[in-house]
């Protein structure tokens, strides 16, 4: 289980940004791409290392108008701290 307070930052290899041509949110690094779907992408947009777990998880609950988030965004942070993609 993801720790409520940690402050997932999303990894320095990878970045984080809009592309046009894919007409989506991805992570660049050095070998290529990942493309990302919205979830995705909301999620890793507020990993700025700024905001704790709880805080991302209020934040996209009230932005969606989702209540009980907690679980699903857990459980891809936890994916994406396994695949590298956050620190």
């Amino acid at each position: 289980m993801t720790d409520p307070n940690a402050r997932p930052n999303v990894a320095t290899m990878f970045r984080l940004q809009f592309e046009p041509a894919q007409d989506s949110w991805v992570l660049l690094y050095p070998e290529g791409m990942v493309r990302l779907n919205t979830p995705a992408a909301e999620i890793l947009r507020r990993c700025d290392g700024g905001r704790s777990v709880d805080e991302i998880v209020a934040e996209l609950e009230l932005a969606f108008a989702q209540p009980a988030l907690h679980d699903d965004v857990c459980a891809f942070l936890a994916q994406a701290r396994q695949r590298g993609w956050l620190q």
